[in-house]
């Protein structure tokens, strides 16, 4: 069974939270604090497969619980859970390498999407396809860049790239327009909705992390290319 880590120390969140993921089949543990957290994350046998980590822990910080995550756990995956006004802390998050991020109060059924994505895609990456497997799949294919959308995948040349939901949803976007100028307004629209309220500085530090996989030098990136005072496009083939 899926081994699901639930960083809480809100009652009101833990506890329902963690009923509902155990309804739904998940093998869920709880840790109420980040020295907690990575004390069960370094125990050896746990197995972890996912961790829901609030970002406002005592103890030890979320983003330092991340950090301590990606550096010595790459193979678990990082769902952070952040207030609205916590904007900051969850751009640094996902600097860091987190996978994905909900904002409080979140929807189960949107959380429980995430989680699944998460999984599911880091299922894939243990086991990459050939080229050859992927004929008859929803394919994007731009230059060097192959998107299997069905395996939530991406190859660059012969490599899988192994993408956070949020930068696969926004480098799908910019293939599906490649060789076109996109406004900062579009983008944001259709990758993180009409109704988002956060930094629109999200959108850069995305960029900055979608360049560091995908580009030879990201400090003279050539597929991603900046439109100044419009937005962004993806170079065509």
């Amino acid at each position: 069974m899926t081994k699901i880590l639930v960083v809480e120390d809100e009652v009101a969140y833990r506890d329902p939270l963690t009923f509902r993921l155990e309804q739904d089949g998940f093998t869920v543990m709880v840790a109420e604090d980040g020295l907690e957290a990575v004390r069960m994350c370094d125990e050896s046998g746990l197995d972890i497969d996912l961790v829901l980590l609030d970002l406002m822990l005592p103890g030890m910080s979320g983003t330092e619980v991340c950090r301590h995550l990606v550096e010595h756990h790459p193979r678990m995956g990082v769902i952070m859970v952040t207030a609205k006004d916590d904007e900051i802390d969850t751009i640094v998050g996902l600097e860091l390498g987190a996978d994905d991020y909900v904002t409080k109060p979140y929807s189960y059924r949107e959380l429980l999407a995430r989680m699944r994505s998460v999984l599911r895609r880091r299922a894939v990456a243990a086991e990459p396809q050939t080229l050859e497997a992927l004929d008859d799949r929803d394919i994007l294919e731009v230059g060097t860049l192959v998107m299997d959308m069905d395996a939530h995948e991406l190859r660059v040349g012969q490599s899988v790239v192994d993408l956070p939901l949020r930068e696969f949803e926004l480098l799908q976007y910019l293939m599906e327009n490649a060789g076109r100028a996109l406004t900062r307004a579009q983008i944001l629209d259709r990758v993180w909705g009409f109704d988002f309220e956060g930094d629109p500085k999200t959108l850069d530090v995305h960029i900055k992390r979608l360049r560091s996989r995908i580009e030879e030098d990201p400090a003279n990136p050539e597929r991603i290319q900046t439109v100044r005072g419009v937005g962004y496009k993806l170079a065509g083939a």
